[in-house]
């Protein structure tokens, strides 16, 4: 059975999800058809990287991308002990705009992948992403749902007076923080 998915028009991540969403649910052939080259490279990558065979075909402006199973899928790293430490309220430096667009992002396909992390820690102005009027709570409050310790440094939130806006997650304190960071397999810090 081959599944068809169209996103064009659809801005990172939404055409990896997709892609993954239905090679997932056993998909043998999945055809994602994409209208930008960033879109066509990332789901191309991510069929190879799942040990698919990828062959492209361009039909004007857009790109056909066939995925096809070619044998058994390869491992994929568990992460499940590893820790997220969120270091600011944007992600990387130079343009905000573009770096709250940049975390919004991330902290999306963080939902769409299940058991990646076990702990997000917010430090320094990644604070104001656990507290009220945050563009990503939905995002936060989701991933504790499924099981995600998330973590506020008690001592941040008091710099930006934020402790009484909390939304979710819980204070932490330095001493939980370090012992999170090395007790874990794996740290990513954003």
């Amino acid at each position: 059975m081959q599944d068809h998915i169209d996103a064009r028009g659809l801005s990172c991540p939404q055409p990896v999800i997709l892609t993954k969403k239905a090679l997932e649910t056993g998909g043998e052939s999945v055809t994602t058809i994409v209208d930008n080259e960033a879109a066509l490279e990332n789901v191309s990558r991510l069929a190879q990287g799942l040990g698919y065979n990828v062959e492209v075909e361009q039909q004007g402006k857009d790109y056909h991308i066939h995925i096809e199973k070619t044998g058994p899928r390869p491992d994929q790293a568990e992460y499940s002990d590893g820790v997220i430490l969120i270091t600011g309220q944007y992600m990387g430096r130079g343009d905000d705009a573009l770096g709250k667009i940049l975390m919004k992002s991330f902290l999306y396909t963080l939902t769409q992948m299940k058991d990646t992390v076990a702990t997000m820690i917010f430090i320094n102005s990644g604070v104001t992403l656990t507290s009220q009027g945050s563009e990503v709570l939905d995002y936060l409050l989701e991933l504790e749902q499924s099981g995600v310790e998330i973590l506020s440094c008690g001592t941040c939130l008091d710099y930006y007076n934020l402790k009484n806006q909390l939304m979710v997650g819980r204070v932490s304190n330095m001493y939980s923080i370090l012992e999170r960071v090395s007790a874990a397999d794996k740290v990513i810090t954003i």
